[in-house]
C-alpha cells in the first residue's frame, strides 16, 4: 500500500518508488480492497524481496513494522532511514469487517505519514532556496 500511496502523490519521473519485504507474500486481498476504496488499483502489484535492491542507493529507506526494522539490512547508499511502527494488517484477526478496518487504518496512517514526510522535504527545500538567495 505504501508504494502505491507514494506513487499517487509523487510522479515517477520525479521520484523512483520501490518497495520490498523481508518475507514477501502475495498482495493481500484486503489491501487491494482498501486501496480500491480511495481509487487506487494495486491488484497487479507483486511483493518483492529485498535482495534486488541491496546494492542500490536510496535517499530514504522506510521500514513499516518492528519486525522489518530488526530484519531489514542497512542500505549503505541510504541517506536517511525512517521507521514507521505500523501494525501489520495481514496479521489482524477477527471478523472480516474488523480486519478490513485494520487495513483502512493502516492505509490512512501511511497516507498521513507520507504527507508529513513530503511536507517536511518541501519545507527544507524552500528554506534552502531562500537561504541561498539571501
Amino acid at each position: 500500500m505504501a508504494e502505491a500511496l507514494l506513487r499517487r502523490v509523487v510522479p515517477t519521473p520525479v521520484v523512483e518508488v520501490v518497495s520490498a519485504g523481508t518475507d514477501p507474500q502475495p498482495v493481500h486481498p484486503q489491501a487491494v480492497l482498501a486501496m480500491r476504496e480511495i481509487g487506487v488499483d494495486i491488484s497487479t502489484q507483486q511483493s518483492k524481496s529485498l535482495q534486488p535492491f541491496l546494492d542500490q542507493e536510496f535517499d530514504f529507506a522506510i521500514t513499516l513494522c518492528d519486525e522489518a526494522q530488526q530484519a531489514c539490512p542497512s542500505f549503505p547508499g541510504s541517506a536517511r532511514h525512517l521507521h514507521w511502527p505500523l501494525a501489520d494488517p495481514a496479521a489482524a484477526e477477527g471478523p472480516a469487517e474488523a480486519r478490513r478496518e485494520v487495513f483502512r487504518a493502516v492505509r490512512n496512517e501511511l497516507s498521513e505519514r507520507i504527507e508529513g514526510m513530503l511536507t517536511g522535504i518541501f519545507e527544507r527545500l524552500l528554506e534552502k532556496t531562500y537561504a541561498e538567495k539571501s
